[in-house]
């Protein structure tokens, strides 16, 4: 099912200036997902657009956001208190334009990072929990467990939504991650897909 999203703009940070969502709520909506988009996509990219429109089909709605590098037309990332900056704003924009919600948080790969490292620096305000899909655990070829350190700190739920192929998130090492976060994070694989969500 096709989705209207309603578009509007929000101050990411004073230095970037705006940077523009797309919020779909559906009429039984009692979730809304904040979802940033991956290190070389966009809010538009089909992927984050697919993400949305089968959360609305079983009533989340959400509200998609671009960093201000991608805003600008992409080359060269933000630096990481831009990034976790533009977090805190989405969440605060997201609130506003549908504050009834209860709110959840994450992204596609490096804005679930984003995501995971701002609420572990100060929890996000009103959040729930934490959504990652195809957290980026290393980079490809370069297995390691350096970017879940901050995990720890976290103090919401966190569902990780992996796939078995994923080349940025190698099992052997996402599970162990999970099982040291106890009760706070949850582990559900997609059989066969990449880091894509492509099976």
């Amino acid at each position: 099912m096709n989705y209207e999203a309603i578009e509007s703009k929000f101050v990411a940070t004073e230095e970037k200036g705006e940077v523009s969502s797309l919020l779909i709520r559906p009429d039984n909506a009692r979730w809304l997902l904040v979802l940033g988009h991956g290190a070389s996509t966009n809010m538009r990219h089909r992927t984050l657009q697919t993400i949305a429109e089968r959360l609305a089909d079983v009533g989340i709605a959400t509200f998609r956001y671009q960093f201000p590098y991608m805003e600008r037309g992409g080359g060269g990332r933000d630096s990481q208190a831009v990034s976790l900056a533009t977090v805190r704003s989405a969440v605060a924009a997201a609130h506003e334009a549908a504050s009834a919600l209860s709110l959840l948080v994450g992204g596609h790969s490096f804005s679930g990072r984003m995501s995971s490292m701002a609420a572990a620096e100060a929890p996000l305000e009103r959040m729930r929990g934490l959504v990652f899909f195809a957290y980026p655990l290393h980079p490809a070829g370069k297995p390691g467990i350096e970017r879940a350190e901050h995990l720890s700190r976290v103090t919401v739920p966190m569902l990780f939504l992996s796939g078995t192929r994923d080349a940025l998130a190698e099992l052997e090492l996402l599970r162990p991650v999970c099982q040291k976060l106890g009760d706070r994070a949850t582990l559900h694989l997609l059989d066969t897909a990449d880091h894509g969500f492509k099976v």
